[in-house]
């Protein structure tokens, strides 16, 4: 298998300081409309790397269900590897990649436990079964088989035949709050365009790095 050989050019329009908006939210904002808009599969899917208690990195991708002007949204099963992860050390990254764009956005920042209150509002929301399965998948514990999950599943939708499907008490979401945001635009020769937003003393710095 020949790797070596896999490339292509980077045909974008160019990204400049002077076409950056101040606020990396609104920047952020801008570019995952446009993928939207673009009809990218799945343009919510991010990368989050988390690191252990032994300093090993761990790569996930998740959904991100909201974004305002304090941070990034998802939810996850409390239980899980990447939940374990963050109450051991809240530091971590997201990442974004709209390729077909030839956009990635880069995201540092600290992770911080979503209220009660938020994360029922949006577990109400989901479809059914989804809140179904949550109760189900015990998230990163070994199974014996896909029937043990599947059945595990039935026996569930049986218990919430009737009424709201409940909370799970270890269930919930987390907040990413951004210390740094890097966008990314892929250029010809290589030659592409990064800038990065640095949190200094409350405002956002912009510089322009080399590719």
């Amino acid at each position: 298998m020949d790797l070596e050989n896999i490339r292509r050019e980077y045909l974008s329009e160019p990204l400049s300081r002077a076409t950056l908006l101040k606020d990396p939210f609104a920047q952020f904002s801008q570019w995952l409309e446009a993928a939207m808009h673009a009809r990218l599969p799945d343009p919510t899917a991010m990368t989050l790397a988390t690191v252990d208690a032994n300093l090993q990195p761990h790569q996930r991708t998740v959904l991100l269900k909201h974004v305002d002007d304090d941070g990034f949204i998802f939810y996850t099963n409390l239980n899980s590897a990447k939940a374990k992860d963050i109450r051991q050390n809240n530091k971590v990254s997201l990442h974004f990649a709209w390729l077909p764009l030839n956009r990635q956005v880069r995201i540092e920042g600290q992770a911080k436990p979503l209220p009660t209150s938020t994360v029922i509002k949006y577990f109400i929301r989901r479809p059914r079964d989804s809140q179904i399965a949550a109760w189900v998948s015990q998230q990163s514990s070994p199974i014996d088989s896909r029937h043990f999950l599947e059945n595990a599943f039935n026996q569930m939708k049986e218990k919430f035949r009737h009424g709201q499907v409940p909370l799970p008490d270890f269930w919930g979401g987390f907040k990413v709050i951004p210390n740094k945001f890097e966008f990314w635009q892929g250029r010809p020769n290589r030659l592409h365009d990064r800038f990065v937003y640095d949190k200094v003393d409350e405002r956002w710095t912009i510089q322009r790095l080399a590719p």
